[in-house]
């Protein structure tokens, strides 16, 4: 995938209850919507013995670069590996689609290249893709571990020209109870103030103008707002 902008807007539950209506007439629900038109997002972040990661998403080093491990609602059928890329302003996303065992693999808070499955049938580096052999090997080398759970519901639109996303994020919480990732118990501590939601809005080369002016509901500040980065401020 190609480097895509990127924006993001902190907004009021009424300006959020407004926009969603006015989209919902213009652009698509995403596939995964469902009937509830929204979905939990839980992510597993890795960062350093040096909290790499976190130090340069707070001094807005350029480029960047973060790995998660990503599921949707609270399930284990889909599980994604993916590294998040930021430079000058634009971003990037590779993904990997993770099995139980590669996903309990990276989990693990330790830095053996040669690793086993449940089954006791040793599971070696080299058979790995290459996302998964890129963490494995920050694991050796810089010991890079989980961090943080951030946990959200995304309220999604999508529209084929351009390529756009337009996405509201509530009740945006952290954890660090990475053995309840799947669990309907995970505890969470809210990192927003009460009544705000974060509006992302991606696309490729383009933005239609349509869209555009839907967004328009009077003085909108961009703000460079990191879940990620908010959620590791309350955990460290």
């Amino acid at each position: 995938m190609e480097f895509r902008h990127e924006y993001k807007f902190i907004i009021s539950i009424s300006q959020s209850l407004l926009l969603k209506e006015r989209l919902s007439g213009l652009m698509k629900k995403d596939i995964n919507s469902g009937k509830k038109g929204s979905y939990e997002i839980r992510s597993i972040y890795f960062d350093d013995i040096h909290n790499s990661c976190f130090k340069h998403n707070e001094a807005g080093t350029d480029p960047r670069a973060k790995y998660r491990i990503r599921s949707y609602g609270v399930s284990d059928e889909k599980i994604v590996l993916e590294k998040k890329i930021k430079q000058n302003g634009m971003t990037k996303k590779r993904q990997q689609q993770l099995t139980k065992d590669q996903y309990e693999i990276l989990k693990r808070c330790d830095d053996k290249g040669i690793l086993k499955r449940a089954s006791d049938k040793e599971l070696f580096f080299h058979d790995q893709p290459p996302l998964v052999q890129e963490l494995l090997s920050l694991k050796q080398m810089r010991r890079m571990q989980p961090k943080v759970i951030v946990t959200y519901e995304r309220t999604p639109f999508v529209e084929e020209a351009g390529n756009v996303r337009v996405t509201f994020d509530d009740n945006i919480a952290s954890s660090a109870e990475f053995d309840l990732f799947f669990s309907h118990r995970l505890p969470k501590r809210p990192v927003m103030p009460v009544g705000q939601t974060l509006m992302e809005v991606k696309f490729d080369e383009f933005l239609p103008e349509y869209i555009k002016k839907t967004l328009e509901i009077g003085r909108l500040s961009q703000t460079t707002f990191s879940k990620y980065y908010l959620c590791r401020r309350y955990s460290l």
